[in-house]
């Protein structure tokens, strides 16, 4: 199975070239701030439009308007995940938009409430989608010294043991 990988879109959906494949991941912050309204209808579209077999995708902190659960009704063309999982062609996977942010969409601030909600990953999966990174996994925020992923995140990804985790969000 041929596995494509893209993150971080933020409404640019319509410029990337996607390779074809078999399952398509899309690890969150396909809008820019939700704005305008019609691009979740218009990301929805464009997932239509790709020749892949499987669509999986995981909001990000940029998609505000996915936090209401009537509204991920919009994404048809993909199978969205939101701290859940689906088996594809006996390959399991589970997702989550969380992250450390506070003021983003499906942020924890609180550790103590990052660390309950990472403890929710299954164990034997085959692929983790999370947004954000685990710590001290390519997280580097801007410089060398600024980590920005979640330590318990590391900690559940340890524990799960994923044969793959796929996660975006930091753009450095």
């Amino acid at each position: 199975m041929r596995i494509v990988l893209i993150s971080d879109t933020h409404g640019l959906h319509h410029q990337l070239d996607v390779p074809g494949g078999d399952l398509l991941i899309h690890a969150g912050d396909f809008t820019l701030q939700s704005r305008p309204p019609s691009i979740v209808a218009d990301f929805n579209a464009s997932l239509g439009s790709l020749p892949h077999r499987h669509k999986v995708v995981v909001p990000g902190n940029h998609e505000f308007i996915l936090e209401d659960p009537h509204n991920r009704a919009a994404i048809t063309n993909a199978i969205l995940l939101v701290d859940s999982g689906v088996e594809v062609e006996g390959i399991r996977i589970w997702g989550s938009p969380v992250t450390p942010l506070y003021g983003g969409a499906f942020g924890k601030s609180k550790p103590e409430d990052r660390k309950r909600h990472w403890a929710q990953i299954p164990e034997g999966l085959d692929i983790l989608i999370t947004h954000g990174p685990p710590f001290a996994i390519l997280d580097h925020g801007g410089s060398a010294e600024r980590r920005e992923g979640c330590p318990h995140l590391l900690e559940a990804v340890f524990r799960a043991l994923p044969r793959v985790h796929v996660f975006g969000h930091i753009h450095h």
